[in-house]
Protein backbone atom coordinates (compact mmCIF):
# COMPACT_ATOMS: atom_id res chain seq x y z
CA UNK A 1 0.00 0.00 0.00
CA UNK A 2 1.17 3.47 -0.95
CA UNK A 3 1.15 6.31 1.71
CA UNK A 4 0.50 8.98 -0.89
CA UNK A 5 -0.83 8.29 -4.42
CA UNK A 6 -1.19 11.24 -7.45
CA UNK A 7 -2.44 10.54 -10.97
CA UNK A 8 -2.61 12.24 -13.42
CA UNK A 9 -3.22 15.38 -11.20
CA UNK A 10 -3.96 18.89 -12.85
CA UNK A 11 -4.17 22.57 -10.99
CA UNK A 12 -4.57 25.46 -13.15
CA UNK A 13 -4.62 29.31 -11.83
CA UNK A 14 -6.43 32.13 -13.60
CA UNK A 15 -4.58 34.67 -15.19
CA UNK A 16 -6.41 37.46 -16.60
CA UNK A 17 -8.60 35.88 -19.56
CA UNK A 18 -6.98 32.44 -19.80
CA UNK A 19 -5.59 29.84 -17.12
CA UNK A 20 -2.18 29.03 -15.88
CA UNK A 21 -1.50 25.37 -15.11
CA UNK A 22 0.51 24.98 -12.00
CA UNK A 23 0.35 21.14 -12.28
CA UNK A 24 0.14 18.92 -15.66
CA UNK A 25 -0.52 15.73 -15.80
CA UNK A 26 1.08 14.72 -12.44
CA UNK A 27 1.79 11.20 -11.52
CA UNK A 28 3.60 10.76 -7.66
CA UNK A 29 3.99 7.43 -5.58
CA UNK A 30 5.70 7.19 -2.14
CA UNK A 31 5.79 4.47 -0.22
CA UNK A 32 5.88 3.09 3.49
CA UNK A 33 9.84 4.47 4.41
CA UNK A 34 10.49 5.85 1.43
CA UNK A 35 11.93 9.64 1.39
CA UNK A 36 11.26 11.04 -1.61
CA UNK A 37 13.26 14.55 -2.63
CA UNK A 38 10.97 16.98 -4.70
CA UNK A 39 13.14 19.17 -6.78
CA UNK A 40 12.95 22.17 -9.68
CA UNK A 41 13.32 25.70 -10.01
CA UNK A 42 11.35 28.29 -7.64
CA UNK A 43 7.81 28.32 -10.13
CA UNK A 44 7.91 24.86 -10.94
CA UNK A 45 4.70 24.03 -9.16
CA UNK A 46 6.73 22.63 -6.10
CA UNK A 47 4.33 24.47 -3.67
CA UNK A 48 1.20 23.44 -5.48
CA UNK A 49 2.56 19.93 -5.23
CA UNK A 50 2.25 19.77 -1.64
CA UNK A 51 -0.50 22.04 -1.34
CA UNK A 52 -2.82 18.97 -3.10
CA UNK A 53 -0.03 16.04 -1.41
CA UNK A 54 -0.92 17.41 1.79
CA UNK A 55 -4.84 18.03 1.38
CA UNK A 56 -4.20 21.78 1.91
CA UNK A 57 -5.59 22.42 -1.84
CA UNK A 58 -7.86 20.55 -4.46
CA UNK A 59 -6.83 19.72 -8.15
CA UNK A 60 -8.61 20.70 -11.13
CA UNK A 61 -9.17 17.02 -11.82
CA UNK A 62 -7.20 13.23 -11.39
CA UNK A 63 -7.06 11.22 -8.78
CA UNK A 64 -5.25 11.16 -5.05
CA UNK A 65 -5.36 8.72 -2.26
CA UNK A 66 -3.33 8.72 1.19
CA UNK A 67 -2.75 5.61 2.98
CA UNK A 68 -4.44 3.86 0.46
CA UNK A 69 -7.61 5.83 0.69
CA UNK A 70 -9.09 7.41 -1.73
CA UNK A 71 -9.89 10.85 -1.21
CA UNK A 72 -11.45 12.72 -4.40
CA UNK A 73 -15.18 14.00 -3.50
CA UNK A 74 -14.09 13.92 0.15
CA UNK A 75 -16.05 17.24 2.36
CA UNK A 76 -13.55 19.86 3.61
CA UNK A 77 -14.25 18.44 6.73
CA UNK A 78 -13.63 15.09 5.87
CA UNK A 79 -10.20 16.09 4.13
CA UNK A 80 -8.90 18.23 7.45
CA UNK A 81 -9.63 15.03 10.04
CA UNK A 82 -7.52 12.26 7.30
CA UNK A 83 -4.84 15.29 7.28
CA UNK A 84 -4.90 15.37 11.26
CA UNK A 85 -4.52 11.39 11.15
CA UNK A 86 -2.10 10.57 8.71
CA UNK A 87 -0.24 13.67 7.56
CA UNK A 88 2.51 15.39 9.35
CA UNK A 89 4.18 18.72 8.28
CA UNK A 90 7.69 20.19 8.73
CA UNK A 91 7.84 23.79 7.17
CA UNK A 92 11.02 25.90 7.01
CA UNK A 93 10.25 28.76 9.32
CA UNK A 94 9.73 25.47 11.96
CA UNK A 95 5.67 27.02 12.45
CA UNK A 96 5.97 26.40 16.53
CA UNK A 97 3.67 28.56 18.74
CA UNK A 98 5.39 30.71 20.37
CA UNK A 99 3.65 30.81 23.65
CA UNK A 100 3.75 26.92 23.74
CA UNK A 101 6.47 24.61 25.15
CA UNK A 102 8.29 22.21 23.09
CA UNK A 103 5.88 19.73 24.53
CA UNK A 104 2.75 21.37 24.14
CA UNK A 105 4.29 22.28 20.57
CA UNK A 106 4.45 18.26 20.10
CA UNK A 107 1.20 17.49 22.48
CA UNK A 108 -1.15 19.73 20.58
CA UNK A 109 -1.21 17.44 17.27
CA UNK A 110 -2.17 14.57 19.33
CA UNK A 111 -4.93 16.89 21.64
CA UNK A 112 -6.49 17.39 17.92
CA UNK A 113 -6.88 13.91 17.54
CA UNK A 114 -8.73 13.49 20.86
CA UNK A 115 -5.69 11.05 22.51
CA UNK A 116 -6.18 10.49 26.26
CA UNK A 117 -4.02 12.63 28.94
CA UNK A 118 -2.01 9.70 29.83
CA UNK A 119 -1.05 8.04 26.25
CA UNK A 120 0.07 11.63 24.84
CA UNK A 121 2.57 12.40 27.50
CA UNK A 122 3.88 8.87 26.72
CA UNK A 123 3.88 9.81 23.59
CA UNK A 124 5.04 13.45 23.47
CA UNK A 125 8.39 12.65 26.13
CA UNK A 126 9.34 9.48 23.87
CA UNK A 127 9.42 11.36 20.86
CA UNK A 128 11.04 14.23 22.27
CA UNK A 129 13.80 11.98 23.98
CA UNK A 130 14.01 10.21 20.35
CA UNK A 131 14.70 14.15 18.69
CA UNK A 132 17.75 14.55 22.01
CA UNK A 133 14.84 17.27 23.02
CA UNK A 134 13.83 15.64 26.35
CA UNK A 135 15.80 18.39 28.97
CA UNK A 136 14.11 20.41 26.72
CA UNK A 137 10.93 19.85 26.69
CA UNK A 138 9.56 22.27 29.28
CA UNK A 139 11.18 25.19 26.99
CA UNK A 140 9.47 27.92 24.66
CA UNK A 141 10.87 27.93 21.41
CA UNK A 142 12.42 31.43 21.68
CA UNK A 143 14.83 29.64 24.24
CA UNK A 144 16.04 27.03 21.56
CA UNK A 145 18.31 27.01 18.94
CA UNK A 146 17.19 26.85 15.04
CA UNK A 147 18.27 23.22 15.18
CA UNK A 148 16.07 22.89 17.91
CA UNK A 149 13.08 24.08 17.17
CA UNK A 150 13.16 22.49 13.59
CA UNK A 151 13.63 19.15 15.91
CA UNK A 152 10.35 19.89 18.01
CA UNK A 153 8.90 20.73 14.92
CA UNK A 154 9.51 17.05 13.35
CA UNK A 155 8.62 15.48 16.63
CA UNK A 156 4.93 17.02 16.31
CA UNK A 157 5.19 15.91 12.79
CA UNK A 158 5.95 12.31 13.80
CA UNK A 159 3.97 12.17 17.23
CA UNK A 160 0.70 10.82 15.25
CA UNK A 161 2.62 8.00 13.33
CA UNK A 162 1.68 9.15 10.38
CA UNK A 163 1.53 7.81 6.75
CA UNK A 164 2.95 10.77 5.31
CA UNK A 165 5.28 13.37 6.35
CA UNK A 166 5.62 16.81 3.73
CA UNK A 167 8.92 18.87 4.69
CA UNK A 168 9.14 22.17 2.59
CA UNK A 169 12.55 23.48 2.79
CA UNK A 170 13.02 21.99 6.00
CA UNK A 171 17.46 22.87 6.31
CA UNK A 172 16.46 26.32 4.53
CA UNK A 173 17.34 28.55 7.49
CA UNK A 174 19.70 26.06 8.94
CA UNK A 175 23.57 26.38 8.69
CA UNK A 176 25.37 23.27 7.42
CA UNK A 177 26.23 21.03 10.32
CA UNK A 178 22.75 21.73 11.42
CA UNK A 179 21.04 20.93 8.53
CA UNK A 180 23.12 17.62 8.34
CA UNK A 181 21.53 16.70 11.95
CA UNK A 182 18.76 17.52 10.78
CA UNK A 183 18.53 15.54 7.06
CA UNK A 184 19.64 12.43 9.21
CA UNK A 185 16.79 12.17 11.83
CA UNK A 186 14.19 13.17 9.75
CA UNK A 187 15.13 10.12 7.78
CA UNK A 188 15.41 7.96 10.22
CA UNK A 189 12.36 8.41 12.21
CA UNK A 190 10.49 8.25 9.53
CA UNK A 191 11.66 5.09 8.30
CA UNK A 192 11.91 3.79 12.27
CA UNK A 193 7.84 4.95 12.15
CA UNK A 194 6.97 3.49 8.61
CA UNK A 195 5.92 6.63 7.56
CA UNK A 196 6.72 8.29 4.02
CA UNK A 197 8.56 11.52 3.63
CA UNK A 198 8.21 14.30 0.51
CA UNK A 199 10.67 16.87 1.01
CA UNK A 200 11.05 19.75 -0.85
CA UNK A 201 14.07 21.21 -1.46
CA UNK A 202 16.98 23.24 -2.62
CA UNK A 203 19.64 21.40 -0.34
CA UNK A 204 22.02 18.78 -2.29
CA UNK A 205 22.41 17.54 1.56
CA UNK A 206 18.93 16.62 1.68
CA UNK A 207 18.75 15.05 -2.21
CA UNK A 208 21.79 13.10 -1.46
CA UNK A 209 20.05 11.67 1.89
CA UNK A 210 16.68 10.47 0.26
CA UNK A 211 16.07 7.38 -2.01
CA UNK A 212 15.29 9.29 -4.75
CA UNK A 213 14.98 12.65 -6.72
CA UNK A 214 11.54 13.54 -8.18
CA UNK A 215 12.01 16.71 -10.63
CA UNK A 216 9.46 19.83 -11.43
CA UNK A 217 9.88 21.38 -14.11
CA UNK A 218 6.87 24.01 -15.12
CA UNK A 219 4.11 21.60 -13.68
CA UNK A 220 5.73 18.20 -15.18
CA UNK A 221 7.72 15.75 -13.82
CA UNK A 222 10.76 15.42 -15.75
Amino acid sequence: MSSLKMKSIRKTYPSGSSAVYALKDVDLEVRPGEMVALTGPSGSGKSTLLNVCGLVDTPDSGRREIAGQPVDGFSAAQLTELRRRHIGFVFQSFNLVPVMTAYENVEYALLLLGVPLKERRSKVWEVLDRVGLAEQGLRLPDALSGGQRQRVAIARALVKSPALVIADEPTGNLDSATASQVVQLLGELTRERGAAALVATHDERMTHSCDRVVRLVDGEIQ
